[in-house]
């Protein structure tokens, strides 16, 4: 069972990554993520379009366009940008991994993702749980 100080962080570091999630111009949902490394921020992310695209994330249609990157996407590739390195780091996201990113987030060195909301399909957390990656669930952010 974890620790009371641990759970302290961790909705304080969710609470923070919802806030993240607001910088989005997506829409129909905003994500937010941040990566946490002995209790230092290493890296952020909400969901977006790639840089130097508009920033609308959604076509005519009110679909997202497919190159809008999720919010735990842009939080790796920012890693991989920088010095710091994501190994043995915690993922705090505002709505669970889809198995696309799920399989960044292993790839990655990310031992434990923290999430607020459960995505739809939970295919991305079933790979993770298998892949070895400690998964932890608040719904009272």
């Amino acid at each position: 069972m974890m620790n009371k100080k641990q759970q302290k962080y961790d909705r304080a570091y969710l609470r923070m990554a919802f806030e993240w999630a607001k910088l989005s111009f997506c829409e129909r949902k905003q994500v937010g993520a941040l990566i946490v490394k002995d209790r230092m921020i290493i890296s952020d992310g909400f969901n977006g379009t790639p840089t130097g695209f508009d920033n609308c994330c959604e076509d005519d249609e009110e679909n997202t366009k497919w190159y809008v990157l999720h919010a735990e996407a842009n939080a790796i590739l920012k890693v991989a940008a920088s010095t710091q390195s994501s190994k043995d780091a915690t993922l705090y996201i505002t709505l669970s991994p889809c198995k696309e990113c799920s399989k960044l987030i292993h790839q990655s060195g990310i031992k434990r993702v923290v999430y607020a909301h459960a995505y739809t399909d939970t295919s991305g957390l079933e790979f993770l749980k298998e892949a070895g990656v400690e998964l932890t669930h608040y719904e009272d952010v």
